[in-house]
């Protein structure tokens, strides 16, 4: 049986659900056009005149239109991995780089490399998928059996795990002399991003429209196991496919652009701070600010250095050790 408080919390997160609140919002439409507006200049910022030149509109259907597909898939994706990380393990510091997943996908990435030769995409792309899989497991298993008393603690954790998975990582790529291989795969760039290497990519899309579909499960999750029980949910299998979502889209970002730090993790942040935690309602928001930090980061790091480019791992890395900062900050007892 529920008590009070449990059934007030309860209570508390299913009414929002019940009345579905609004997904829709004048401020949302500003969003859009925004954001449309970034990814237009995203179509026409690079060193190859695609105006005026003899082979430009080639080359804005190679390169522009798929980098700039990519940017919007991996920037939505993997900022609603983060919220759903978030929200199943009731952290906010949480996400695929500051759990170890992207690591454990880069090991995948680099086990099918050395065992098969000249892997195809898919292929390379199942071995990321299954390692971040089983590596958020290992994750979720730690946190179940591990009490923590703060949750400072959590990605720090995630963060050493993450560390050891990449030392193997660069142990297996000495030994097999892939070293620079595996710094081009998680340098984090949408350079190598063209017309008939991307389209797996959309793997993420369909990613996203079963989190959308689920949303209330996740929320309801979010409040943890014994209420999510009360409630008529089976917590562990809602928990089982959040980790199967996170890992698809983990292992599909990491193979195709690589590692895109910090993502997860600003935007859900940012978004909650605003809105609340409801899930579903969120989703549009944390897709379209992920796609918006993601191409303005790219943006900097085409331009800033023209005619070369700055990888956008690195921007992000430099902007989301500044907002996990400030986070942290926030976060701190008073007094």
């Amino acid at each position: 049986m529920l008590t009070l408080r449990q059934r007030s919390t309860t209570d508390r997160i299913l009414r929002p659900v019940g009345r579905r609140a609004r997904l829709f919002d004048p401020a949302l439409l500003v969003g859009v056009l925004v954001i449309a507006g970034l990814l237009v200049l995203s179509l026409f910022v690079g060193v190859y005149d695609v105006t005026g030149s003899a082979g430009g509109a080639e080359m804005f259907a190679i390169t522009r239109i798929p980098r700039t597909t990519a940017l919007v898939l991996a920037g939505a994706s993997m900022a609603m991995a983060g919220l759903v990380m978030q929200m199943l393990t009731q952290n906010r510091f949480v996400e695929p780089t500051t759990t170890g997943t992207t690591e454990w996908a880069g090991l995948g990435l680099l086990a099918v490399s050395v065992l098969v030769p000249h892997p195809s995409i898919p292929l390379r792309m199942a071995g990321a998928v299954l390692c971040a899989f089983a590596g958020t497991l290992v994750f979720f298993a730690f946190l179940r059996r591990v009490s923590l008393r703060s949750s400072l603690i959590v990605p720090i954790v995630g963060i050493m795990l993450g560390a050891v998975i990449g030392s193997v990582s660069t142990y297996l790529a000495l030994a097999t002399n892939t070293l620079q291989t595996l710094g081009v795969w998680f340098a984090g760039s949408f350079t190598s991003v063209l017309r008939g290497q991307y389209e797996l990519l959309w793997i993420v899309a369909i990613v996203g429209v079963i989190v959308f579909v689920v949303a209330d499960r996740f929320t309801i999750a979010g409040l943890g196991e014994e209420i999510a029980t009360n409630a008529g949910l089976n917590h562990g299998r809602v928990v089982l496919l959040g980790t199967v979502l996170i890992a698809a889209t983990t292992g599909v970002v990491t193979v195709v652009v690589g590692n895109l730090p910090f993502v997860g993790l600003i935007v859900p942040n940012v978004v909650s701070m605003i809105r609340g935690d409801d899930l579903r309602s969120n989703l549009p928001w944390v897709c379209l600010l992920g796609v918006g930090l993601v191409t303005v980061c790219d943006l900097i790091g085409r331009t800033v250095i023209m005619p070369f480019e700055v990888p956008v791992s690195l921007v992000l890395g430099l902007v989301g050790g500044a907002v996990f900062l400030v986070l942290i900050l926030r976060t701190r007892p008073r007094g």
